[in-house]
């Protein structure tokens, strides 16, 4: 028994290494551009992840995920940056001001919880969607924190004297490293660490209390699952999932907008989740780098694909594009491929096995059939 599972693990075990060697050896080659995209994919499927252990693994529908990206976001520049005209800033360590950030998303989320542990379906979506309304009024005109419209620039982190901005410039193994690269392998470990522990979660008795909720609610409370606790709990853990979501957007794009953390953001994220598989980490992260890759590469290389215009003239833009894409894609997955793309793979790599010939009954003997 022991040697089928890992006979069945090996496969996923040699991916995944597979898949942190080339990570670890893209910063050495790819252009900036890429690098930069990498990082926005990077830091949705930690928002994501989050938002899966909400709506995928729990069943919490949930519109206003963008709030607390924006929570983490600006909080981040608040804390850690010096005040200066008429912005008003902390000018804590940076280090601090990011463990503050996502404990302000948490904070966001529990003042939420008991509505969320009370409300479920399509009411919370609702009811979450009101956060995003507040945001977005509190980013436009709290200029002192926000900087209205303008936003706000990032401050570079600084981790025990080592600087995540372009200068000082870092060379590693003669290939110049700046802000890019050195955010690239902060992400990296920031998003092995979130899935980690999101893994150890739905593992867990927790998980299974949060399957058992999803499923059947009633037979939870029955069983003695604490269900409203539960709820509300989950939702602090996506809030700050989220914020520390937010940090990292904030510091790739090194600029903090309100326009960003709207609506749209948000419906990206359950897009994100729908397609990369609901209740699973892994989905969770083939999805966000499906939906956040899609935008810069269709800028990058729409030229030499069809049905595709440069923006601002007649014809599909590369944004429109995308969004048309991996809109059709949520429905194909809804309608045909219910596990997303993680249900899609085990599919394909389930087909060789279903082809395979049974193995034929030996016959009984004569004297055996009398």
């Amino acid at each position: 028994m022991s040697s089928r599972v890992s006979a069945a693990l090996r496969p996923r075990v040699l991916a995944a290494a597979l898949g942190l060697v080339v990570m670890v050896v893209v910063p050495f080659y790819a252009e900036p551009f890429l690098l930069q995209a990498g990082l926005f994919a990077m830091a949705a499927a930690v928002g994501a992840i989050g938002l899966n252990l909400l709506t995928g693994s729990t069943g919490q529908l949930s519109m206003g995920h963008a709030f607390f990206l924006a929570v983490g976001a600006y909080g981040y520049v608040y804390f850690a940056a010096e005040p200066h005209d008429e912005l008003a800033g902390l000018g804590l360590p940076t280090p601090v001001a990011v463990v503050l950030a996502v404990l302000l998303a948490g904070l966001a989320g529990g003042l939420f919880s008991p509505i969320a542990g009370r409300l479920r379906g399509t009411y919370l979506g609702i009811a979450s969607l009101a956060l995003i309304f507040i945001g977005q009024h509190v980013l436009h005109n709290a200029e002192a924190v926000t900087g209205g419209a303008n936003g706000r620039d990032v401050p570079s982190l600084e981790l025990l004297g080592f600087s995540f901005a372009d200068a000082p410039e870092l060379v590693v193994l003669q290939v110049p490293f700046r802000a890019l690269e050195k955010l690239w392998f902060l992400s990296l470990i920031v998003l092995l660490a979130a899935a980690w522990v999101a893994r150890g979660v739905l593992r867990g008795r927790p998980g299974r209390a949060m399957a058992t909720i999803r499923d059947h609610e009633i037979a939870a409370g029955v069983m003695g699952v604490p269900v409203a606790r539960y709820r509300a709990g989950v939702f602090v853990l996506s809030s700050m999932y989220a914020g520390l979501a937010g940090v990292l957007l904030a510091m790739a794009f090194r600029r903090t907008v309100p326009e960003y953390f709207g609506i749209i953001l948000s419906l990206e994220y359950l897009a994100m989740i729908v397609i990369g598989g609901l209740g699973s980490v892994a989905g969770a992260m083939a999805g966000a780098a499906f939906v956040s890759l899609l935008p810069p590469l269709f800028t990058r290389y729409g030229d030499g694909l069809p049905l595709i215009a440069a923006p601002g003239t007649e014809g599909v833009s590369p944004a429109e594009a995308s969004r048309i894409l991996y809109g059709a894609a949520v429905v194909a997955v809804v309608l045909f491929f219910p596990g997303g793309l993680l249900g899609l793979w085990a599919r394909i790599r389930a087909l060789p096995g279903a082809r395979r010939r049974p193995h034929p009954v030996p016959r009984m003997k004569a004297e055996e059939q009398t």
